[in-house]
């Protein structure tokens, strides 16, 4: 596998995991952006708390008006809160709730399998092969992992 087929893979995984994202009470339509750039700016804010939305859309490189609406729609959620900047009173820093919000609960006890199963045509041997590589690839690279091997 070169750099471009891992690129693409990388791609067809985040589709699927929007796909077994659930729905938002009042539906998706009910939201501007989509579940991607919510996804990419939490994502964001468990390793940088404490940002503005300009620093967030830097580092992401989301347009600052993507990372606005994620962050209304993570706040709206109870998965973020905002405060004024000490430094600058017009600026608000970001970060995560310090409880996990109701939709962050929902949506990590969503399973992925159904997701999976569509993408692979519900085919049971390839579900339960791709469903172990993924949790092999998770153990070593997912963000949780990550955090544990810089700490040790």
């Amino acid at each position: 596998m070169d750099g471009v087929e891992l690129f693409l893979l990388g791609r067809t995984l985040m589709k699927i995991g929007e796909g077994a994202m659930p729905e938002p009470e009042g539906g998706a339509a009910r939201y501007g952006g989509g579940v991607r750039s919510v996804l990419i700016v939490v994502s964001d804010l468990a390793t940088h708390p404490d940002s503005a939305v300009g620093e967030i859309a830097a580092r992401t490189g989301l347009p600052q008006s993507q990372v606005s609406t994620a962050v209304a729609r993570l706040k709206e959620a109870g998965a973020v809160v905002t405060n004024p900047d000490p430094a600058d009173r017009r600026r608000l820093l970001v970060r995560q709730s310090a409880r996990p919000s109701d939709r962050m609960a929902q949506v990590r006890a969503t399973s992925i399998e159904g997701a999976l199963a569509d993408a692979l045509d519900d085919d049971p041997e390839r579900l339960k092969e791709v469903t172990e590589a993924l949790d092999v690839l998770a153990r070593h690279l997912s963000p949780q992992a990550r955090s544990r091997k810089q700490t040790s």
